[in-house]
């Protein structure tokens, strides 16, 4: 499915980075590993990919740095030739209520999650106009479009996420580049795994609580109230590969949702697993994991 193909993965030392940089890999991708923490758990990943029969490497480089993102990206393409997959996975948090959030702790997020996915793109689309294609996945949170208590600086940062990526997809499209965002909700990695069970349910909770005060069509985008594993968001991100879609779940979506958007985007929907994959909707560059 990949072969030949160069994929960069940010962030992709643990978590939802590692996920999708195996997943990649066992599709054929020859994966860059871009790390700014744990060279360990980098070379942890490279020798993942590799013992499966994969191609893998490794890159220090902090995305929030615009320099250092141009010099990763040339790098990439002079030891490889091209850079057909930009995935935007790094991101940080730094929690805190309004009334006691630093300033300086506001910006640190922003300027990973946020500037760091455009500093990527910005880099990664001139490359990716000369070949005329490519392929760009920016991860979000159901944090960007809901909002959360405690998260002002990361609840802003990915609703940038999910505004930049809107307007690449608009400026990139006709390039035969594809701008997509998944949108997941509560995931099950080590950043979560430190958190008790009561904040993790209340977490899930919230979110479904806060769904419910959105219009029925975007209720059954935004449901998330299940945690979800790294390799279940791995998987949405490979299908996220193909074209630009919009995923609904749950049993109201399916019924619903197939009827509205069919009707009126005469979309093509591919059933996988428990989702609807809804391709070709028009404006649809947005991906939601929902329940």
């Amino acid at each position: 499915m990949l072969e030949n193909k160069v994929a960069l993965v940010t962030g992709a030392g643990r978590g939802i980075g590692r996920a999708i940089a195996i997943a990649l890999a066992k599709e054929g991708a020859e994966v860059v590993v871009n790390y700014n923490g744990s060279e360990e758990r980098a070379k942890e990943v490279k020798q993942t990919i590799e013992e499966n029969g994969g191609k893998a490497s490794i890159y220090k480089c902090n995305v929030s740095d615009f320099e250092a993102c141009e010099a990763m990206i040339k790098d990439i393409v002079k030891e490889h030739g091209r850079l057909d997959i930009l995935v935007n996975n790094a991101g940080i948090t730094k929690d805190g209520l309004i009334m006691k959030m630093k300033e300086e702790d506001f910006d640190s997020v922003l300027n990973v999650n946020l500037k760091g996915t455009f500093n990527t793109i910005r880099h990664s689309a001139r490359q990716m106009l000369r070949q005329k294609s490519g392929k760009i996945i920016n991860i979000s949170s159901v944090s960007g479009i809901l909002g959360n208590a405690g998260q002002a600086n990361y609840a802003a940062s990915k609703a940038g996420v999910i505004g930049l990526t809107k307007t690449m997809a608009r400026e990139l499209g006709s390039r035969g580049i594809t701008v997509n965002a998944i949108a997941p909700g509560f995931v099950d990695t080590e950043m979560t795994g430190v958190l008790s069970e009561e904040i993790r349910e209340n977490a899930c909770r919230q979110i479904i609580a806060s769904s419910l005060s959105f219009n029925p069509i975007l209720r059954i985008m935004i449901n998330c109230g299940t945690m979800y594993t790294c390799h279940g968001i791995a998987m949405v991100a490979m299908y996220a590969m193909n074209s630009t879609f919009l995923c609904l779940n749950s049993s109201f979506a399916k019924e619903y949702a197939a009827k509205l958007l069919v009707k009126s985007c005469k979309a093509v929907t591919t059933i996988v697993r428990n989702t609807v994959f809804f391709t070709n909707v028009p404006n649809g560059i947005f991906v939601q994991i929902s329940t």
